[in-house]
């Protein structure tokens, strides 16, 4: 080894000592120059402030677009009706999937600043090249005359979908390195600062909605009525004051080293223990193999306490015979360190927990989705003013506002004192909570429903797919406790899987969490797809026909709050049985 390399080990080992309460932090960051980081000098709210402001501004930018971006299919591309929602529908379900791309980059080789500063700008080219798409005439087809409307051309369509999904692309590389970037401005070590991570989750999520807010409000009103042009420019300034945001920050932030590919760590435990299957795990855990370094093998990592379950993985952990003989323990695929093992454990471990994220992902696509078809068979007339059904999520990111500082600076003191936790709740409470307010959510919306059809049948209006006398207005509950539920559930999860999944693996685990999104909108379409197939039998309308004054949406509501209740009895299961990790 080199003066260079053991002069590194050193400094790595005398802050990877540190118990958070002295000069440096305890948690093996590093300044923006690679030294260990001064806790006064770097991270926590001076730090995080720029990155809320890097979120903010990309979340604003990106619901610029997204928001109503249907209608810029169907009104200016001269898209059909089907075409359109299958085009944004694939490309919504790609900014789910590009987000495993960034965290797989961001953990193996550039860190996550880096992987957000490197794909900002593979944004901000896409916001531009859809902007121009949107201002030059010649990259648009010709305007409708007497209901004829020229479809894009193969060359129009073609910049405009490029710069949608290199939009997919930048999206994906900031997601899953956003929010743990920011976290890592709070030092684990330090029970203070750790106070401040679990208000950092919170306000993180409010930036969120905050942005959107603002898109589905001003940003429609813009595109609608002043032009595409400037109603796609405006987000794109906004991409350019994201970076601007990321990078004035730099001096300020604490930064977590890549520990190298974690696909490839996984696959190394696999391997090993399959190799070493005939072997018989020791009772003695101080028999398996572990660096002598106060510093994991893992760069940028921790070492982790060795845990009892699932001792088959251990296996790769043993040294045989032959290692001793030769004295070789440099082959990753034959002998892996307990660190490296419990990694693994930890992702099994927190996989039932992932999953039943799912489930609740499925009932907040609803919110899209059912809830506004319900909406239009309402009456939505308040005053002299016609609401459009989409427009009540207004209340869900309003929810959200409110539900945020309630619990950041109200729910949290009061549980705390009962509780003892410095926190108030544990993140699996939390999520618990949320859970349970998605049932809910769902009993709120199948009531309405209930109320809305028994008028149906009152005014003998079955057979006709018209409003009914019932003001939109009582949908609100619904869309307010689906709020609160995210607040409780999904930045549980944030918090959770930022926590508790291995130091060299949070962006990675960031982005499980987010595919959750993905996977529970494909769940609502199956559930859908088979409640549709099975209630349509026999010439019946079904429960969801095209005029829902002659189903029962109703039915569709209790059956997804009975899975969500049996959703969050299996949670409680695993919740109970489940063991948080343990530094060594």
């Amino acid at each position: 080894m080199s003066s260079h390399e053991d002069e590194r080990v050193l400094l790595d080992d005398k802050f990877l000592q540190n118990d958070g309460s002295g000069v440096y932090t305890g948690d093996g960051s590093v300044d923006s120059k690679g030294r260990p980081a001064l806790k006064d000098k770097t991270g926590q709210w001076k730090a995080c402030s720029f990155v809320l402001g890097t979120f903010f501004c990309e979340r604003l930018a990106f619901y610029g677009i997204s928001t109503n971006l249907v209608n810029y299919l169907l009104d200016t591309l001269h898209e059909g009706t089907v075409d359109a929602a299958t085009a944004i529908t694939n490309w919504k379900g790609t900014c789910y999937l590009t987000p495993l791309i960034g965290a797989i980059i961001a953990d193996t080789y550039w860190g996550r600043y880096w992987t957000i500063a490197g794909f900002t700008l593979v944004y901000l080219i896409g916001m531009c090249t859809l902007t121009l798409s949107a201002s030059i005439p010649a990259l648009e087809p010709a305007a409708c005359v007497n209901s004829v409307c020229p479809e894009a051309t193969t060359a129009q369509y073609a910049v405009f979908i490029t710069g949608l999904y290199l939009i997919a692309l930048g999206t994906g590389g900031i997601k899953p390195c956003i929010w743990p970037f920011g976290a890592d401005q709070f030092d684990d070590s330090d029970p203070q600062e750790r106070v401040k991570k679990g208000s950092y989750f919170n306000w993180f999520y409010f930036s969120q909605n905050i942005g959107a807010i603002i898109a589905s409000s001003l940003l429609v009103w813009i595109q609608d009525d002043v032009g595409w042009g400037i109603g796609f420019g405006i987000p794109t300034a906004v991409m350019g004051v994201c970076i601007a945001s990321l990078f004035l920050g730099t001096s300020l932030y604490r930064f977590q080293k890549p520990g190298g590919s974690p696909l490839t760590r996984i696959c190394q435990v696999l391997v090993a223990s399959y190799h070493k299957r005939n072997l018989k795990v020791p009772e003695d855990d101080s028999l398996l193999y572990e660096t002598q370094d106060i510093s994991s093998a893992i760069v940028g990592s921790r070492k982790l306490e060795h845990s009892n379950e699932l001792r088959c993985l251990d296996k790769a952990a043993l040294v045989s015979d032959a290692e001793i003989e030769y004295g070789d323990f440099s082959n990753p695929w034959r002998l892996c360190t307990v660190t490296q093992v419990e990694e693994l454990k930890i992702l099994i471990r927190m996989f039932p927990i992932w999953a039943t994220g799912i489930v609740f992902s499925a009932v907040y696509a609803q919110m899209s989705t059912l809830f506004v078809v319900q909406g239009k068979l309402m009456d939505r007339v308040v005053g002299s003013v016609t609401i459009p059904a989409a427009s009540l999520s207004f209340f869900n990111f309003v929810s959200v506002i409110i539900w945020v500082p309630i619990y950041d600076t109200i729910i949290i003191p009061i549980v705390k004192k009962y509780t003892g936790k410095e926190r108030g709740f544990s993140q699996l409470e939390r999520m618990g909570i949320g859970l349970f307010v998605s049932i809910l959510c769902m009993s709120a919306a199948a009531v309405v429903e209930i109320k809305r059809l028994q008028l149906v049948r009152e005014l003998g209006l079955v057979d006709e797919e018209v409003a009914v006398p019932l003001s939109i207005l009582w949908q609100i509950p619904q869309y307010f406790l689906l709020g609160a539920a995210e607040v409780f559930t999904f930045i549980g999860q944030h918090e959770f899987f930022y926590e508790q999944a291995p130091d060299a693996m949070r962006s990675l685990c960031s982005a499980l969490s987010l595919l959750t999104n993905s996977l529970g909108s494909y769940l609502s379409s199956l559930i859908l797809t088979i409640v549709t197939s099975i209630t349509t039998q026999g010439g019946s309308p079904g429960w969801i026909p095209d005029n829902l004054n002659e189903g029962h949406l109703d039915y569709f509501y209790w059956l997804l709050a009975g899975l969500s209740l049996l959703n969050l009895l299996v949670y409680m299961v695993f919740s109970r049985r489940y063991k948080e990790k343990k530094a060594a």
